[in-house]
């Protein structure tokens, strides 16, 4: 099968993943000017009303881009919707994504096939993020277009299982779209990612030390002073496991190697459970892949070193 026409108008075949906090307008139409899909958490627009402000000037912005840069259009945008039963805004974020027609849906932690059936009711595709085959085949089974696997090393919410086996055990049974996430922070990893039988690199952490990226400047520090040992995992913040930055953990007076576990049934995406620090105001998703990253720079800057790498990388092999 392949990939939907709108996932195939892209420079390079990536995904900037959907940041909490982090990724909202700026990052995502700088990434689609770049040529890959920009996404943001609905969650990120608060109130509830900001998420309709922001849906209209990425609309306007990417649609007044096109018009002037007919031989370089921007890439598809997507929203991603948090599914679990705690996220009570789910109904009116999905109204609103409805209004303005919003290309890509990404849902995450569940999936429901009313809210697929009501994407592809407006001519959306859904892409669900999974961590291992049981729930690819649910989320395929209720109707999604397509999957990200994410494997070990992703940022924030993240798996255990390596990307070799997740990717192989979903391509024996399932040929549709398949994005891979953990550790892609090159574009050699992203030509990795499709020789394996992904279609496209899911990157996020690497996002967070740009320019357009909404995190204070000690995070975007810290992201490129870090390598992939000072990741930690754990489940302590909001109830599911993630990956997080030793040195946000220590700053909120924890230490990284000694921490409780989490408590799924009170999965929390704006406190701690047990924990007086916010994840992830207070306590900074990453993925192992950001010993790659060197520098706070613009997207534009971050997305040609990846096209570079990548080409280079393609012509390496076919020497």
């Amino acid at each position: 099968m392949s990939l939907p026409s709108i996932l195939q108008r892209l420079r390079l075949p990536v995904i900037g993943s959907p940041l909490f906090i982090i990724s909202g307008p700026d990052l995502v139409i700088a990434q689609c000017k770049a040529g890959i899909v920009g996404a943001f958490p609905a969650l990120n627009a608060r109130p509830q009303a900001q998420l309709d402000e922001w849906l209209h000037r990425i609309t306007e912005e990417l649609a007044a881009w096109n018009r002037d840069n007919p031989d370089r259009p921007a890439a598809p945008y997507a929203v991603n919707q948090i599914v679990h039963r705690s996220n009570e805004r789910l109904e009116a974020d999905l109204a609103t994504c409805a209004k303005w027609q919003v290309p890509v849906v990404i849902t995450s932690l569940g999936a429901r096939e009313d809210l697929n059936t009501a994407v592809h009711g407006w001519g959306g595709i859904t892409l669900h993020d999974i961590i291992d085959d049981r729930f690819a085949r649910k989320a395929i089974e209720k109707g999604a277009d397509g999957l990200i696997a994410v494997a070990a090393g992703a940022g924030g919410h993240a798996g255990r299982l390596s990307p070799f086996a997740l990717i192989q055990e979903i391509r024996q049974w399932f040929d549709g779209p398949l994005a891979l996430s953990g550790s892609i922070a090159t574009g050699d990893a992203v030509l990795a990612a499709q020789a394996m039988g992904a279609d496209l690199a899911y990157i996020g952490s690497p996002f967070i030390a740009t320019d357009e990226a909404n995190a204070e400047s000690r995070y975007k520090d810290s992201i490129v002073a870090s390598k992939a040992s000072d990741i930690v995992y754990s489940n302590l913040f909001t109830g599911v496991h993630g990956n997080y930055l030793r040195s946000s953990i220590e700053a909120a007076g924890m230490d990284p190697d000694n921490l409780p576990e989490g408590d799924l049934s009170t999965m929390n995406f704006g406190g701690g459970n047990g924990s007086k620090a916010k994840a992830w105001k207070e306590i900074w998703g990453a993925g192992q892949g950001i010993g790659a990253v060197s520098a706070i720079e613009s997207v534009a800057v971050r997305v040609d070193r990846l096209a570079q790498e990548y080409l280079a990388a393609r012509m390496r092999l076919a020497a």
